[in-house]
């Protein structure tokens, strides 16, 4: 399935209380190819947004358990998390409106609001946050932006150093083959290769950055041969 803004479809959390104006969106998104998940609370949706690699929130301000605001500010100060966030809320004054910015809002929609309005801020956010879809590679729930150089895993930054950078690039591009060993130490040093296994260390180091604070492995060692990244271990 592909939607107008890449190659896979897009993934959007709803968290709205009203469920009317949720069905009514869900009925004009879906036309257009998105997967849509809701939630109907703050504490839902943040249970959501932490466990499920979301491409943008589109988040109501108004909400039971936890507004908008506190997850907003929670999402990007505890779980670090940058996803787009779209506010919707019917307070339209300026002060409401850099309140939602300070919590790390990334746009605004007052209600009422037209459903195309909606989905073409969506549209807007998306391509903002992604950059040139052409030079977004993807494995997994694993994204790296060869135009901004941003690296996220299921919405979450993972934060790389050049070196990292350089190798997650090369085995994302040629996924799910395996990269030779030889093939990543001529990327790092060119003829000029360090004493010791150097290859191997920095390896690590990409691993704890990529596959440590989640459940499924992406990087796998090709014993004798090299590295692979891949969603399944051969």
């Amino acid at each position: 399935m592909v939607n107008r803004l890449g190659a896979a479809p897009t993934r959007v959390l709803i968290v709205e209380d009203n469920r009317d104006i949720c069905e009514n969106i869900a009925a004009y998104l879906e036309k257009h190819n998105y997967i849509l998940d809701f939630a109907y609370d703050g504490i839902s949706a943040m249970h959501l947004a932490l466990t499920n690699p979301y491409d943008l929130i589109v988040l109501d301000l108004m909400l039971p358990g936890m507004d908008g605001l506190s997850f907003c500010q929670k999402l990007r100060t505890e779980a670090k998390a940058d996803t787009p966030v779209l506010m919707l809320t019917a307070r339209d004054t300026l002060d409401d409106k850099l309140r939602g910015f300070a919590a790390g809002a990334d746009d605004y929609l007052i209600k009422p609001f037209a459903l195309q309005e909606l989905h073409a801020r969506i549209q807007a956010l998306y391509k903002r946050s992604h950059g040139n879809t052409d030079n977004l590679l993807t494995v997994g729930d694993l994204t790296f932006n060869k135009d901004t150089l941003q690296v996220h895993r299921a919405g979450r930054r993972v934060v790389l150093n050049p070196t990292g950078l350089k190798l997650l690039q090369r085995l994302m591009e040629e996924s799910p083959s395996v990269v030779p060993r030889s093939t990543l130490e001529t990327l790092l040093w060119a003829d000029e290769l360090p004493d010791g296994d150097a290859l191997r260390s920095h390896m690590y180091k990409l691993r704890q950055a990529v596959d440590r604070q989640f459940a499924s492995a992406l990087i796998h060692t090709v014993h004798r041969i090299g590295y692979r990244i891949a969603e399944d271990e051969q």
